[in-house]
C-alpha cells in the first residue's frame, strides 16, 4: 500500500502529514493566532539534539507587529514579493556552542545547525497539522539582520520563515504561479545506499 496526499504519493506507506506539509508561497493576508504560533514553536521544543543542547532560537513578528517591516525588510526582494502576505515571519537562529553533561565550559557543536533543521521540521510538520504552511528561505540579508535583531555575534542565523495560511495562487506573478503546487522528490534509488556511499 502506498501513501497519496496533496497531489503527491510515497513509494512507501508513510503518515499522511509528510505530503501534507509543503512551501507555498501565496498566503492568505490573515495574522496567525498565538495560540497556533506558540503550538508550532511548541513542536519545534521537542525536536532531539546532540546532548540535549537545543541550540534553536525563533525571533518571530506577526503582520500586526510594529516589526513587521523590519523583519519583512531583511529579505531579500524577491522573496519580500510574497512573503509579505505571510501571517507571521520568523528567524531560526542557533548556537553553534554547547554545555555537554558534566562540563563546565562550552564546546563546539558540531550538530547546531543539524539540530537546528530538527527543529525547523517539527515545526513546519506542525504547522501542516494546523492548516497552515512555513515555508524556509535562504533568501535574507544575514548580515543586517543579525545587526537588526540582536543576534549575538557567535549565532548563527539559519533561515527566515514565512508562515500562514495558503492563499490564492493568482496573487502571485505569472511565473510563479506556474511552480505553487507540493513538489515531488527524488526517489528513494538516488538518495540510499547500504553498506557505502554508491551514488
Amino acid at each position: 500500500m502506498i501513501t497519496i496526499a496533496n497531489s503527491r504519493t510515497a513509494d512507501h506507506v508513510i503518515d499522511p502529514l509528510f505530503l501534507e506539509r509543503w512551501s507555498p508561497r501565496a498566503f492568505k493576508d490573515e495574522v496567525i493566532s498565538d495560540a497556533d504560533l506558540m503550538s508550532m514553536f511548541e513542536a519545534a521544543r521537542w525536536a532531539p539534539s546532540a546532548y540535549n543542547s537545543q541550540p534553536w532560537r525563533f525571533i518571530y513578528t506577526k503582520r500586526d507587529s510594529i516589526s513587521w517591516e523590519l523583519f519583512l525588510g531583511l529579505l531579500n526582494p524577491f522573496n519580500q514579493s510574497w512573503a509579505k502576505n505571510a501571517g507571521a515571519l520568523v528567524f531560526l537562529v542557533s548556537n553553534p556552542m554547547m554545555r555537554t553533561p558534566g562540563a563546565e565550559q562550552d564546546v563546539p557543536s558540531r550538530s547546531h545547525s543539524f539540530d537546528a533543521g530538527a527543529a525547523w521540521n517539527s515545526l513546519a510538520l506542525q504547522a501542516a497539522r494546523l492548516d497552515l504552511q512555513a515555508h524556509a528561505m535562504v533568501g535574507v540579508d544575514f548580515d543586517k539582520a543579525a545587526s537588526d535583531l540582536g543576534v549575538p555575534a557567535d549565532f548563527r542565523i539559519e533561515v527566515a520563515v514565512a508562515i500562514g495560511r495558503p492563499g490564492d495562487k493568482a496573487q502571485l506573478p505569472e511565473a510563479l504561479q506556474a511552480r505553487e503546487l507540493p513538489s515531488p522528490r527524488k526517489p528513494l534509488a538516488e538518495i540510499v545506499s547500504e553498506g557505502r556511499y554508491a551514488f
